[in-house]
């Protein structure tokens, strides 16, 4: 590369398949929205949780800026830019890719923190288990070994934190449905 003038490495949409379904993965799992409220990082203090919160921000920024990468692609690439509207679009684009290299890698940094913290509870567990199954399915539906593996035991997980510690279900009024008023 020392002769030529692009200096940049590949984008981090082609650095992995798991980018590359965005729009599929994010949102994500319903079970990932309570791991997000303000009950569960109360849940016995367990520094995995709390590590998985900084990295679940760090994956939602990184998810947003390669969505916005990836739309900014499709307009430049598409043909119907004026000359002047394709050298902005090339500049927004830039900053795009800029900004997506910067969200990779703090949510690099993010993930390997996690992995270095023990988890304190099955909701630590569950906490590393989602990190994994966002960093590396193809898609949130892939019924590919292991991925569908993955998520079965991320359900027996729930279930068991559940029966250990019903005041604190994690999913508990997500799958009941509401009281009926009579």
């Amino acid at each position: 590369m020392a002769d030529s003038d692009n200096s940049r490495t590949l984008s981090t949409v082609t650095r992995g398949a798991s980018h590359s379904s965005v729009a599929t993965s994010f949102p994500t799992y319903p079970e990932v929205a309570i791991l997000q409220k303000p009950g569960f990082n109360r849940r016995g203090n367990d520094p995995a949780v709390a590590t998985w919160q900084h990295w679940r921000a760090a994956w939602d920024r990184l998810s947003e800026s390669t969505m916005q990468q990836q739309q900014l692609e499709t307009s430049l690439f598409s043909g119907n830019l004026s000359v002047s509207g394709e050298a902005s679009s090339s500049r927004a684009y830039n900053d795009a890719l800029e900004n997506e290299d910067r969200a990779a890698q703090a949510e690099e940094f993010a993930a390997q923190a996690l992995w270095l913290v023990p988890a304190a509870s099955v909701a630590g567990v569950i906490a590393k288990l989602d990190a994994i199954l966002n960093r590396g399915q193809p898609s949130s539906t892939c019924v590919d070994e292991p991925w569908l593996q993955i998520r079965r035991v991320m359900a027996d997980l729930h279930q068991i934190d559940a029966a250990v510690d019903p005041q604190h279900r994690l999913f508990a009024h997500e799958r009941q449905p509401a009281a009926q008023d009579g």
